[in-house]
């Protein structure tokens, strides 16, 4: 399969701005960020009007500029920059946040001959995603096979996919917790790695902005963003009931622990740090031929974009 980014396609106007449309995953870090913004607990300049889904259908629609305002992969950001920029508020970066590539008890140290994944299969959450960015970064020879992020653990333990073997999988979000009850092992902490290589945070996700809107609206969306977060962190117990509609059967205690994972700092203000890394991931992605090269703006600032 081409790693090549898909080319975006022209966006579609907005034809008014009276309220825009909001994606973001169904994941506990997003619900916990935009729940006070989605039920007008704190101020936006329009309002907005929430649309969830997985964060690989989130990436895809982004490619085809589907939505003004959307979560998405740093990866899939990374081509698609000529028609979004990032917020500095809402993201997910942080330190031992990575991706964690699994295996079934055991296989690390027989069928997967060690760490070493080249040659093999390995179940991913999607082309676009940043885990799967840095899993082509330690194995070049990797063999992907794509679907939902929440079908890898399953595919994992069967030990196929629709006929095909699976020899280990790259699981993101809540799979981070929960891989052993599935009876996988970890071989490799993808976040881990990028840390000892950069000595920098792992960038996972961005809230983007379309760039053709104004640039007083994209500022203050930044600045309506954080405000929905400040409101979380100051009344935690505000959002239980929404982020608990959306989080499947994940236990209390699973919720707890991915909101305390991926939104930190970071989440309020990329800042100077966050930036550095960001940058470093589009340099390793356009060295290795993933995204073309950019000099635009990959965030959003108070004077213009």
């Amino acid at each position: 399969m081409s790693d090549a980014a898909p080319t975006s396609t022209a966006l579609p106007a907005v034809v008014q701005l009276d309220s825009l449309q909001l994606g973001y995953s169904f994941c506990p870090n997003d619900t916990f960020i935009f729940h006070a913004l989605h039920a007008g607990l704190t101020p936006s300049p329009v309002p907005v009007r929430e649309v969830l889904e997985d964060v690989q259908t989130l990436n895809d629609w982004a490619v085809q500029g589907r939505l003004p305002i959307t979560k998405i992969s740093y990866r899939a950001y990374f081509g698609v920059m000529n028609s979004y920029v990032a917020l500095r508020a809402g993201g997910a970066l942080g330190r031992g946040v990575g991706p964690l590539v699994v295996a079934r008890a055991g296989a690390a140290e027989t069928d997967l001959n060690g760490l070493d994944l080249n040659g093999k299969v390995v179940a991913s959450p999607g082309a676009l995603t940043t885990a799967e960015l840095l899993l082509r970064a330690v194995y070049p020879d990797v063999k992907v096979l794509r679907m939902r992020y929440d079908a890898v653990m399953p595919a994992v333990e069967r030990g196929e996919w629709e006929g095909q073997t699976v020899d280990a999988g790259l699981i993101i979000h809540e799979s981070r917790f929960t891989y052993p009850q599935h009876g996988l092992s970890k071989v490799l902490d993808l976040g881990a790695w990028w840390e000892g290589e950069t000595g920098l945070p792992l960038p996972l996700g961005a809230i983007l902005v379309r760039r053709d809107l104004p640039a007083e609206l994209k500022w203050n969306l930044n600045t309506a963003v954080r405000q929905s977060l400040e409101y979380a962190y100051a009344h935690p117990q505000a959002a239980t009931e929404y982020i608990r509609a959306h989080a499947s059967e994940m236990s209390e205690e699973v919720m707890r622990a991915h909101i305390d994972l991926y939104v930190n700092e970071f989440s309020l203000d990329v800042g100077d740090e966050g930036e550095r890394a960001v940058r470093e991931l589009h340099r390793r992605a356009v060295a290795v031929g993933a995204v073309p090269e950019s000099d635009l703006p990959l965030f959003v600032s108070a004077a213009s974009n």
